[in-house]
């Protein structure tokens, strides 16, 4: 539960990343027809399908691991192949916190947004689309974008031993992104409500809340920071599992 509560943070804080990441197709969802209540459902549900996305990614990872260590054999072989892939796991957190932390590389940025652009590209007549099944799969496309925080939580859930457990990290990293996006879905009705009865066209203001990687400001990159700090903690977490024998975990 510890775990969760890092995990939870851990997304609370790469959040940051997510709004030069995916904050403009919050922003750029709008309004629905029917109101504030519907303009709320219309962003949950985008949200609900995002996080839906990374539960079933944490799920998947999950159960491969197991099933890594489920093919292995004799119980001691499984909690070699066991170790390994928590050794394995945490190395890789440590590679990507570090790395968004801004000890490695360019702080994240060449981790993720390969495909930022194109899906933005492919997905714009979607945000048009009224109703909730819209809004809805766009989070689920959304939630496969890659990114550098899912690859880290993916990386500790294929360690956390089960399905469930995979499923618990990446809701609770999800969870943690949560506020964030739906303040940025709200900003993104305020700054329509402010800018379309002066005359401003509804598409160039969607256009200007696209995502750009490029853009950033110092106040995000210091949530970033803070993310790859929480991620480097539970790469070496996960790390300590893999080479401290059971024994020295009980003790």
């Amino acid at each position: 539960m510890s775990d969760l509560w890092l995990v939870f943070l851990a997304g609370a804080a790469g959040s940051m990343h997510c709004v030069g990441m995916c904050g403009g197709f919050a922003c750029g969802l709008g309004p629905a027809p029917g109101g504030r209540l519907a303009s709320l459902l219309r962003h949950l549900s985008y949200n609900l399908g995002r996080i839906g996305s990374y539960a079933f990614l944490g799920t998947l990872a999950g159960y491969l691991g197991m099933l890594l260590v489920g093919h292995a054999g004799e119980n001691s072989t499984a909690s070699v192949v066991q170790r390994g892939l928590a050794i394995l796991s945490g190395v890789l957190m440590l590679l990507i916190g570090l790395n968004l932390a801004g000890l490695l590389g360019r702080g994240g940025h060449a981790l993720g947004g390969a495909g930022t652009q194109w899906l933005a590209q492919s997905l714009r007549t979607l945000l048009r689309q009224p109703g909730l099944g819209a809004p809805l799969a766009f989070g689920v496309l959304n939630g496969f974008l890659p990114c550098p925080l899912v690859y880290a939580f993916a990386a500790q859930a294929a360690a956390s031993g089960t399905a469930l457990n995979g499923l618990q990290i990446m809701a609770a990293f999800g969870l943690g992104t949560l506020p964030t996006m739906l303040a940025m879905g709200g900003l993104g009705l305020w700054w329509r409500a402010r800018r379309q009865p002066a005359g401003v066209p509804v598409q160039p203001v969607v256009a200007s809340f696209l995502p750009a990687p490029a853009a950033r400001l110092g106040w995000r990159m210091q949530g970033v920071r803070a993310a790859g700090a929480f991620i480097v903690l539970l790469g070496l977490i996960t790390l300590a599992r893999g080479v401290v024998p059971m024994s020295a975990h009980l003790h």
